[in-house]
Parts: structure tokens; C-alpha cells; sequence
């Protein structure tokens, strides 16, 4: 089965914009950067999603601004596609899907940000969409430190939800 990568929102605001900080951030970026590179160890494409906003200049996601760039920390080549997106939904009047089925995939492994947000739109809408093998890694998506409920508790309450919706598994178990 034809598989992709798919990091979702990891851009420069939940690491600097103290509004906006990622639970276990650092970790978080170790995690997917090392889901990156088994994927390119094997020829599997990466596909990076990136929020952006056009109209409201004080949006943290403000298109071009320093926070709006994807997270330096992270293994992006130049040749990967990036996608911009303007709702939660990554496949939202986006290329995703294009892209998707230009490459044949079928199977998507997905990380990112923010788990309550745009991981949780995207895993619902691709299964809607027919791609229901997919995985989520294991510690490879977060939301903000200053949630209520707590950050650890949003997720854990994710990925219950997300029983039959995606795979979450830790990169030692993801066969690429």
C-alpha cells in the first residue's frame, strides 16, 4: 500500500508565541523528525501542512510573518510539498487530496498540531474520504500548554475518540 507522511501545523508560533505553547514541544519535534526520516529511509513522501491566514493581520498564523513559517527545527527538504490551508481541515479546499492521489497513496501516518484542532478535523475527514488504514504516531502530536482541560488530558480524550478513526501507534510499531 502507497503511503505518506503527513505533518500537519508545526510552525514557528507554538514554539515562541507564549499564547500558543505546545505540551512537550521539544519532544514533539525529536518524534516527528524521526518519523521524517524513517519515511524518507524508505521513499515515502512527506507532505507538510501549513495554517495560514490571509485577512486578520494579528492572527498568529498571519500569512508570511516569522510565526506563521514551519517550525526550523524540523527535517523539511525544499522539495517537499507544502500545503497552506485555511480552516482546520487540511483536505478543505486544499491540494491535499491532489496530491494524495497524484502519488497513488492510500495509507497516511499523521502528526502535528494541534490534537483538538486541525489533527482531529484531518483524521476525520480523510477517513469521510476513504483512507482508513491510517496511523497517528504516538507522541507525535500535541496541543497548547495552557488548555482546560489539561494538555495530557485533551489527548488522551482524542485518542480514545478516535477509536476505528486512525491507528495510534509509536514509531517502533509503524511499518513503512
Amino acid at each position: 500500500m502507497s503511503k505518506a507522511v503527513v505533518v500537519i501545523d508545526v510552525q514557528e508560533a507554538f514554539f515562541q508565541n507564549p499564547s500558543c505553547l505546545l505540551h512537550e514541544k521539544e519532544q514533539l519535534v525529536r518524534n516527528i523528525n524521526a518519523l521524517i526520516e524513517e519515511a524518507r529511509s524508505k521513499a515515502i513522501p512527506v507532505v507538510f501542512i501549513q495554517h495560514t491566514e490571509y485577512d486578520y493581520e494579528q492572527d498568529e498564523f498571519y500569512v508570511d510573518t516569522p510565526d506563521w513559517q514551519l517550525h526550523r527545527g524540523l527535517n523539511r527538504l525544499d522539495s517537499d510539498p507544502v500545503i497552506r490551508k485555511t480552516t482546520r481541515d487540511s483536505f478543505h479546499e486544499t491540494e491535499l487530496g491532489s496530491c494524495l492521489q497524484q502519488q497513488g497513496v492510500r495509507q497516511l501516518i499523521f502528526a502535528g498540531a494541534q490534537t483538538d484542532y486541525c489533527i482531529n478535523a484531518t483524521v476525520r475527514r480523510a477517513h469521510e474520504l476513504g483512507y482508513t488504514d491510517n496511523i497517528l504516531l504516538k507522541n507525535g502530536h500535541s496541543t497548547v500548554v495552557n488548555s482546560t482541560p489539561s494538555a495530557p488530558q485533551i489527548i488522551e480524550e482524542h485518542e480514545r475518540a478516535w477509536e476505528g478513526l486512525v491507528s495510534i501507534k509509536p514509531l517502533a510499531e509503524i511499518s513503512l
